[in-house]
């Protein structure tokens, strides 16, 4: 009997082993079948206060859950550099450290690019560039060996946004020169100094002018504004309490501090469009509005949705292993009082 007993209760547990052998590789089969790859992506943006990269980062966080499906999952996590290089570099040393698939990384100094680059080389993880230019050496000379095609720069040509500027005033009836003495009366806020971006614009805005209108230029002011429309509002109202009715255009590197720079001619009592003229870069909302209503000359779209979703794009190949184009443009394009509700 015990014998009987003994053989019953083996059997007993030998199916009950069976039984949750059976449903723990049922389980695992259905979360293999049905479990995506995650892919961890690191962005870091070179400040979050920026109005333009407000835009292109929302925007590249829908893209990547939209790519998101059975197969993959993408992970995105992003961080503010707070426009502070060293604070940056802490978050790019972080998303080494912890592995991450690929970088996307707006710079705050795009100087830092060559170390950054060195030390993703290093891990092996591809970064996507964006928004601010590393210099062409430093991407020349780490597109070699084992890592040639791991980075890519995404982004719009800042001289054709400059050149576009310098059109836009160019093309008005009287080329922007209000007085009529043959030359045209200008002040010049910049973004960063230290950006590609910014001496860009600042500087095919002026050549493209002279060659375009065939007109001499004098600049009255050129001051750094750093992007912030705060000091775009405080530069202009300087520049107009010191030079008042010579100025005949201000060019501003970006919308955000031509917005600022609308309140202080406004204030001054000047009127944009009949005795000063407004030009920016982004196609800000409030910017593309007051393109229609009269009270800015004009602007230059830059297209933060194609540039995001060529990153993101460029991203997903990446962690495909596929390899990636040194560089992807995205053009810029005029916006005036013509076109500009196509762009509201």
């Amino acid at each position: 009997m015990k014998k009987l007993l003994s053989a019953l209760l083996a059997s007993v547990m030998v199916l009950s082993l069976v039984a949750c052998g059976q449903k723990q590789a049922s389980t695992d089969s259905g979360s293999a079948a049905s479990g995506a790859k995650t892919v961890r992506v690191g962005v870091s943006i070179y400040t979050f206060d920026d109005a333009f990269m407000t835009l292109y980062r929302n925007e590249l966080a829908k893209y990547f859950e939209s790519k998101s499906n059975d197969q993959v999952k993408y992970e995105v996590t992003m961080q503010d550099g707070k426009n502070d290089q060293s604070e940056q570099t802490n978050q790019i040393d972080n998303f080494i450290t912890q592995g991450y698939d690929v970088l996307i990384l707006n710079l705050v100094q795009s100087t830092s690019a060559a170390t950054v680059m060195d030390k993703c080389a290093a891990a092996g993880i591809p970064v996507v560039f964006i928004n601010r230019e590393p210099s062409e050496s430093d991407m020349q000379s780490h597109n070699t060996g084992d890592f040639a095609g791991k980075f890519t720069y995404v982004g719009a040509d800042a001289r054709q946004s400059g050149r576009f500027q310098g059109e836009l005033i160019a093309d008005l009836p009287n080329k922007g020169d209000i007085n009529g003495d043959g030359k045209l009366q200008y002040v010049m806020i910049e973004g960063d100094p230290e950006n590609v971006d910014a001496q860009y614009r600042t500087q095919f805005s002026i050549s493209q002018y002279k060659e375009k209108a065939g007109l001499d230029v004098e600049c009255l002011d050129d001051q750094v504004g750093n992007w912030q429309r705060a000091e775009g509002q405080r530069l202009a109202a300087n520049a107009l309490t010191q030079y008042g009715d010579q100025i005949e255009v201000i060019f501003c590197n970006n919308d955000d501090m031509a917005m600022g720079a609308k309140v202080s001619i406004e204030a001054a009592g000047r009127k944009i469009n009949d005795n000063i003229y407004l030009v920016g870069v982004d196609a800000l909302a409030e910017a593309v509005d007051a393109v229609i209503a009269g009270e800015m000359t004009g602007t230059v779209l830059n297209d933060h949705v194609g540039q995001s979703h060529k990153a993101v794009d460029c991203a997903v190949d990446a962690a495909e292993g596929k390899s990636l184009d040194l560089y992807n443009w995205v053009d810029y394009v005029k916006v005036t009082p013509e076109n500009a509700s196509q762009y509201k």
